[in-house]
């Protein structure tokens, strides 16, 4: 046991050091940076309590609502559960908790000078079935249909489809036109100012002309990224995919306490 306890010291330590160069924190923001170190050590495990209110209040010297704040954190990020009257308690680690963000496909590249979006198509034309049928149109509507490869280092990664019920009052094509870079694209204004919708991850099989673009085997494996965006009716306004290159991407996530991890707070 005594090997274990001054694991868990060193580690709490090394933590610490950590907190103690980033001093510039708020006094919320390291309280509760501090007890997620703590949680991650061991210090506090599953169904242990944390120290109280008026204890973390005198330890940090800080008043009611920064020791509110801090615990307010810990609760977003999954770490501990409040009961009124009773306090504060670390929670058991939860796999199916994990959430994969957007971000973890895009921010290795959003910020790469040498990714680059080529435009490969940019048409209105009738939406026929399939696209009606997602967009709530007849077959015969237009529909402003576009397609895309996202190269980086000249290596193709993402291939785009886009298709967008079509306004003769949206200068539509005319914007996206300008789109020559991925961050850009995935502030696409064709979705700016919508109220939300909805996005899916799966896994698909490319086909001939995907692979061609792409540059692997027909067949190899891809993330399909699907979006569908809705207006403040709730009508459909565009339907798109992005296939992305299985080799070059993948999804990863934290969830509990890592030790020493920086982690912001939300406002």
């Amino acid at each position: 046991m005594a090997g274990v306890a001054e694991t868990v010291d060193r580690q709490v330590r090394k933590g610490a050091r950590t907190r103690t160069r980033r001093s510039h924190e708020p006094a919320y923001l390291r309280i509760a940076n501090t007890l997620s170190d703590q949680i991650a050590a061991g210090v506090y495990r599953a169904g242990d309590q944390l120290p109280t209110e008026p204890q973390l209040r005198s330890q940090y010297g800080v008043s009611p609502m920064t020791v509110r704040r801090a615990i307010t954190i810990l609760l977003d990020r999954g770490l501990v559960t409040t009961t009124q009257g009773k306090g504060t308690f670390v929670r058991p680690l939860g796999m199916g908790e994990a959430v994969f963000r957007l971000q973890e496909i895009t921010d290795l590249w959003t910020d790469d000078a040498s990714v680059d979006v080529l435009l490969l198509e940019a048409r209105i034309i009738p939406a026929g079935d399939e696209v009606a049928s997602v967009l709530s149109l007849s077959a015969e509507d237009p529909i402003v249909y576009m397609r895309r490869l996202i190269h980086r280092h000249g290596e193709p990664l993402i291939y785009q489809m886009e298709h967008v019920v079509y306004d003769e009052h949206r200068p539509l094509v005319e914007a996206e036109l300008q789109v020559t870079s991925l961050e850009g694209l995935l502030h696409s204004p064709q979705v700016d100012g919508l109220p939300g919708g909805r996005l899916t991850i799966r896994a698909v099989s490319l086909d001939a002309t995907a692979s061609q673009l792409l540059k692997v085997v027909e067949g190899s494996p891809a993330f399909c990224l699907e979006s569908l965006f809705q207006d403040f009716d709730g009508q459909p306004l565009s339907w798109g995919r992005f296939l992305c290159r299985a080799d070059q991407f993948q999804l990863t996530t934290h969830f509990g306490a890592a030790l020493g991890q920086a982690m912001g707070a939300s406002t």
